[in-house]
């Protein structure tokens, strides 16, 4: 048995919902358990990957804002996608896992949950390259297939903190629910790996930590623009004081 925390933190923009995954990750030391959080976004909106040129990929979407994010990977458009982010701790089996065999166990996982809620699935077994640099145009191995196109893909970020996993499925399939994929989700964990799932919400001290990263870092079109101006890192509540209350006020996260 193994526990888990798992959040569903709602709509939120895309530079708060990439300071928030960097500030989980800063976190996990504290937390010491994984965790699952499910998001939405507030506006359509594209990410790109940490290590990407701005201006290369501002030429391949028209969608604005488009925000650096803290993994690396390729440019994701984001409107009604559904999206999610995995906490790992340092230490964790899966922390010491291999790049592609980490994102093997992630898409298998998806894969099995898919298959609860009636949807076939497969996991490439080469490269396919249609555009360099887009995520969702054409496919890498072991990204989930849905009737011959990729329908799930994810970014990684391995740190001495842990391991930020931050992955879209898109367009999601007709017919299913996203809340009864994110249970099916829930559940595969549950009977594969022995996970207890403990819902909780979003501290105030990674939330306040994750204010301070969306106004330094992922809301500032320095950094977006270039990597270099990111600010010297800071763990959660350290040294800050700025409001949360405000910021999360709204945000449907279940007790």
């Amino acid at each position: 048995m193994e526990i888990w925390r798992v959040v569903w933190s709602g709509k939120s923009d895309a530079a708060w919902n990439m300071a928030l995954d960097e500030a989980l990750l800063l976190s996990t030391p504290a937390a010491d358990r994984p965790i699952l959080r499910f998001y939405e976004w507030a506006e359509a909106a594209a990410t790109f990957g940490y290590f990407q040129t701005y201006d290369e990929i501002a030429r391949l979407t028209p969608l604005r804002p488009l925000v650096r994010r803290p993994t690396g990977g390729g440019l994701v458009p984001h409107a009604d996608d559904w999206t999610y982010a995995i906490v790992i701790p340092a230490g964790h089996a899966w922390h010491r896992m291999r790049a592609e065999a980490s994102y093997e166990r992630l898409h298998r996982w998806l894969q099995r949950a898919f298959a609860q809620v009636g949807v076939e699935t497969s996991l490439a077994a080469a490269p396919r390259t249609e555009g360099p640099g887009q995520c969702f145009v054409g496919a890498e191995k072991n990204d989930l297939l849905h009737r011959g196109r990729k329908i799930a893909g994810a970014a990684q970020r391995r740190t001495r903190h842990g391991l930020l996993i931050q992955g879209s499925v898109q367009p999601p399939p007709d017919g299913i629910l996203r809340k009864a994929w994110e249970t099916a989700l829930c559940r595969t964990a549950e009977s594969n790996w022995g996970i207890v799932w403990q819902t909780c919400a979003i501290d105030a001290r990674t939330a306040t930590a994750a204010q301070h990263l969306t106004t330094t870092k992922y809301a500032l079109p320095a950094f977006n623009r270039d990597r270099r101006h990111a600010p010297a890192p800071c763990a959660p509540g350290r040294g800050l004081k700025i409001s949360w209350k405000a910021r999360m006020a709204g945000l449907p996260f279940h007790a």
